[in-house]
């Protein structure tokens, strides 16, 4: 496989747009943690106790995909590097690296998007007594 040094650049877009995607997701659980926080305090609720364990999983896990979104750009930018210099090998093994942190930046993701419809739920349980007892 030839590799040349616009290869690994290709990467670029994509890590940008994607550590954009989960600083935001950051800042909204950010927010959304301090809101449940402040009603708890108000009015202690084991839903509430429950969401809060809910969004500290994924706080870590969004802390996990951004790790690895970095790791993926760094290594990348060293393959570039590599790549420039003439180390071709070493290039290569650099770009290998660099997709995986972006493969384990992803998975991390789809196991985020998975508790936070978990999260979702909880919230929508809230709303089932409602429901039942309006279709009496």
């Amino acid at each position: 496989m030839n590799i040349t040094l616009t290869t690994p650049a290709l990467l670029f877009p994509a890590i940008s747009l994607l550590l954009v995607a989960y600083t935001n997701k950051f800042l909204s659980l950010g927010a959304r943690i301090r809101t449940l926080s402040a009603q708890y305090k108000q009015n202690p609720d084991d839903i509430i106790v429950g969401q809060i364990a809910n969004l500290k999983t994924r706080v870590i896990l969004i802390r996990n995909m951004q790790f690895f979104g970095v790791a993926s750009i760094f290594f990348c930018v060293l393959c570039m590097f590599a790549l420039f210099a003439e180390w071709v090998l070493l290039g290569k093994m650099l770009f290998g690296i660099s997709l995986l942190s972006m493969l384990v930046s992803l998975a991390l993701s789809i196991r985020e998007i998975t508790i936070s419809f978990q999260a979702l739920e909880m919230e929508l349980s809230k709303m089932e007594p409602l429901q039942n007892n309006d279709s009496i």
